[in-house]
Parts: C-alpha cells; structure tokens; sequence
C-alpha cells in the first residue's frame, strides 16, 4: 500500500514541509480549488500543482477531487458539455502523471456535519453529526454553513436547486449516474487513470435529497453500472461505518480487488443516525481499524491509502477535520498496524 496524506494547496496550514516529516508517507492527495465547478482543468495548472508537490520531495498520488457539476447529476442543462469538459480534465491529469481520481455522486451537499468542533470528554475536538439538529436546518435560509457544500451558492440558487431535485428520484439519480460512467469510464481506460467513486457521507438521504452510494448492495449495482477496473472505490470507512448496517472488514473483502483509494478513520457512533468523530485508533470507536487494515493486507491491497478527518488535538487550530497532528497520529498508527500484520505473516 502507498501512505498519502490530505493537502489543500497553498493556503493549506498544515504545509508540504511538515507533511514530509510524517514517517511512511510519501503521497500528497490534492486538487485544484480555485477552478469554478464544470471547467476543464488546464494541464499547465496540473503541471504546476504536481511541480510544488515534487519540490516539497513527495509526490502527487490522488487526486481529491474532480467535482461532478450538478447538471450531470440531474441530467438536464449543459450535462453534455461538462461531462466533455470532465474528460478532457481526466486528460490533461494523465498526460501529468496522475492516475487516481476521486470523485462523488451526492446531489447538492457533500459530506454534512451538525457541529464542527464538538469538545469531546478528552479535551480535543471533532466533527459531529446529530440527525435532529441536521433536520431543524434549512439550507434555503442559510442556515447551514458547512465544508460539505458549495458557498457559492445564492439563497435562490439553492431553492431553484433544491426545487429541481424534488423531481428526481433514486432510479432518476442511478440513470444518470450511468450516463456519466458510459462516457467517462471509457476516457479513464484510454487515458489509464482509475475513477474512484467516494460514497456518500453520511450513508442516508439529508433535506429530502437521495443519495445511492450508501451500502453494499447499491455498491454491487454500482460496479455493475460499468464493469472495469478502472470504475472504482474510495472506500472511505468513516462515511459508511456510521450506518451498522455497514460491515467495512466485509465490505474490504467484497470489494477490494475493485478499491483505488481507502480512506481509513473511525468513528463513535453515539445515537441513531448519530455519530462523532474519533481518534483512529479501534478502542476509541465503533470500527474495527485493525480487523480494516488486516481485510487489505490479506487482499493484497496495494493502492493508495490516507488517514481521515482528525481531531483537532494540542491547540491546534485549522480547517476542520483537517489538522496537522490527530491525522499524523493516525498514519503512523495505521501504519503500524501494517508493519505488525506483515511481520506475523512472514
């Protein structure tokens, strides 16, 4: 497996240089954010992205993410055009160097939380979700100002938006989903860059919203949409372990030989549809990180993996989820777990 780490660019606290001294990990997950949702990404800003990563003596594994404009996932507007400008995007990150792309599917909003710096009993503090506080909010009226969604959007836009997906059921969202595969997949396989589909986070629908890439059966229709290798998982064990429906060792032996990009942290699940975000290590959650890290090794897994959202611990201060120290702790813990694995094996 190939140790990456989470990095937001230029802008980012947590820099190059101090990501360099994590021991094990030589991979940087990045993209480009300043690039409005839709256009192509230009292969002189890749090149440039890829360059400052380099210099820092690491390189640029991942790319997190490509956003799918929400014409494509309504299937109406310009989703012929953007779906274009996405290929000549996958182009343009080949011809860099680059190939895994993580994308997701989740109309609207992406990933949601009810609180971004819940103090927990330790002191630190983490991302929470809480299903009755998620539902007393009204995006229309701003009241939901998280990372997980795009500001930009006017309180017009996002009723216009919202009023638009009140007309497109599961099935709805499945279709174009497959619309958007039966092109791009076919790019991917020329190009050699392996797509990596993010599931939704959390595993259920929010405002009213469908979400599908939720558990493992609709992950088993998924792979089936567009049967290649390079129509792949980010396995991301936060997002689904917060459903216990969802087994993340089981679903790692499902899936593995079809999984680009593991996203390994845990969770505590603290109430129904309600969790908060733990250190990564097993006891302090409801995930079996150990049982996790072992389902890969056994596969054979050797694509790319990154610790997740980390508490914010010592002080720090920073994008939330998105710290220097707590993610450190948990790269090195995972990657301990690895080393131990490996070395009973032999």
């Amino acid at each position: 497996m190939k140790m990456t780490f989470r990095w937001y660019g230029e802008d980012d606290p947590v820099t190059l240089e101090k990501i360099k001294q994590i021991p094990a990990v030589s991979g940087i997950v990045s993209a480009i954010y300043d690039i409005p949702v839709g256009e192509v990404w230009p292969y002189e800003r890749i090149l440039r992205l890829k360059e400052t990563v380099e210099a820092a003596g690491l390189e640029l594994s991942v790319i997190e993410s490509v956003p799918v404009h929400e014409d494509i996932k309504t299937g109406d507007g310009d989703r012929d055009r953007y779906i274009n400008n996405y290929c000549e995007t996958l182009r343009n990150l080949a011809k860099a160097g680059v190939d895994c792309v993580c994308y997701n599917f989740m109309p609207v909003f992406d990933w949601t939380r009810s609180n971004l710096a819940y103090e927990l009993s330790d002191g630190s503090n983490a991302l929470i979700y809480d299903n009755e506080t998620v539902l007393k909010m009204d995006p229309v009226k701003g009241e939901l100002s998280l990372p997980g969604w795009d500001a930009s959007y006017t309180k017009d836009d996002m009723k216009a938006l919202l009023d638009k997906y009140k007309n497109i059921s599961e099935e709805d969202l499945w279709n174009n989903l497959k619309y958007f595969l039966d092109r791009v997949i076919k790019v991917a396989e020329e190009v050699k860059v392996k797509m990596a589909i993010h599931p939704d986070d959390p595993p259920w629908g929010i405002f009213g919203l469908p979400r599908i890439i939720t558990n493992k059966k609709n992950i088993e229709r998924f792979l089936k949409l567009y049967d290649s290798p390079y129509n792949g998982l980010t396995l991301c064990s936060g997002s689904l372990g917060v459903s216990p429906d969802n087994d993340i060792v089981e679903l790692v032996n499902a899936f593995c030989d079809r999984i680009h990009f593991a996203h390994i942290r845990n969770i505590k699940i603290t109430g129904e549809r309600c969790f908060e975000e733990s250190a990564h290590k097993t006891e302090y959650g409801s995930l079996d990180i150990y049982g996790i890290v072992k389902a890969y090794y056994d596969n054979g897994f050797d694509g790319y993996i990154r610790p997740d959202h980390g508490r914010m611990i010592w002080g720090e201060t920073g994008k939330p989820g998105y710290g220097l120290f707590d993610r450190a702790l948990g790269a090195v813990y995972l990657n301990g777990l690895w080393e131990a694995i490996d070395r009973s094996a032999k």
